[in-house]
């Protein structure tokens, strides 16, 4: 356990114990909806060849190999060669909106642990890093079972008073990372996108797989906002006091922009991109990608 545990007040044990209680009830019900397989998730990447041996289930054999060797190779893939799994989480200031009880980095934390749950007991390793303007903390991967409390206490930590820097972070990673794997980022994304997508390129290029939870808080996607307001700046930005009903529409076609470019930039990188609403039912949001993510492998 590393000292980030050490001398934790009763606000952040109550914090862990919810989060801990939070992940193991998504992954209960991920895996009581999954008919298919009790490794409902990330077992996606093939990863190598190897000899058919007798009691290998042939399900696997590659015939394209056979045909051109006569010899019977199986295909593996990741979950068969030990997954080692990353997430990423934005702890930056504009992470701590939240127009409802659930601030988006709430919702960060949330899925994060419900995923590194789940990659815990699939019996692969995941590890966790935190940033804002710059890499904070990160904890190396570990696939032992007493690993996630201290996952959690990393995330009851909070947000800090910072600005992101996601594109900058994500090439540290890239080049801090070697074994090959998978990395989720999860973040609002409100950093410059172009910076971003490039600190993606780099992670893909050195071949991890990627996924993009994009955290959206309900209101920053509907604006619902009527009588005249006070937007108080978040990352270093001024107060705004100004009629939402004037800015409304010159607001909306701005965020739409942005979400399609993230959308566009991770399609083009082949990067899963998901968004997470803070009003949304997570465990279902969540249940419906990975069943479609197994479907498609």
């Amino acid at each position: 356990m590393s000292h980030s545990t050490v001398h934790l007040d009763a606000e952040t044990l109550a914090r862990i114990q919810s989060l801990e209680l939070e992940a193991r009830r998504i992954v209960e019900g991920l895996l009581a909806g999954s008919h298919r397989s009790a490794q409902h998730g990330f077992a996606v990447e093939f990863a190598q060849h190897r000899e058919y041996a007798p009691g290998d289930d042939i399900r696997h054999v590659d015939w394209k190999v056979f045909g051109r060797s006569e010899r019977f190779y199986l295909k593996q893939y990741e979950l068969e060669t030990n997954l080692v799994a990353w997430m990423v989480v934005d702890a930056s200031e504009s992470m701590h909106y939240g127009s409802s009880a659930r601030s988006k980095y709430d919702l960060a934390c949330q899925a994060a642990a419900a995923l590194a749950y789940l990659i815990l007991r699939q019996s692969d390793a995941v590890g966790l890093a935190t940033f804002d303007a710059r890499l904070r903390q990160l904890i190396p991967p570990s696939s032992q079972p007493s690993h996630l409390k201290e996952l959690l206490a990393l995330l009851a930590q909070g947000c800090q008073r910072e600005k992101t820097n996601t594109g900058a972070t994500l090439h540290e990673l890239a080049e801090r990372i070697r074994r090959r794997g998978l990395v989720v980022l999860l973040s609002d994304c409100f950093d410059d996108v172009p910076d971003l997508l490039s600190g993606l390129k780099h992670l893909r290029y050195r071949q991890h797989e990627v996924i993009v939870l994009h955290t959206i808080d309900a209101a920053e996607e509907d604006f619902p906002f009527r009588d005249a307001t006070l937007f108080r700046g978040l990352e270093g930005e001024p107060e705004l006091l100004t009629d939402p009903y004037g800015v409304r529409q010159g607001y909306l076609e701005e965020f739409r922009r942005f979400v399609e470019q993230l959308r566009r930039g991770c399609r083009d990188l082949q990067i899963d991109y998901l968004p997470l609403r803070t009003d949304a039912d997570l465990g279902r949001v969540l249940a419906s990608y990975l069943a479609q993510r197994q479907g498609r492998h």
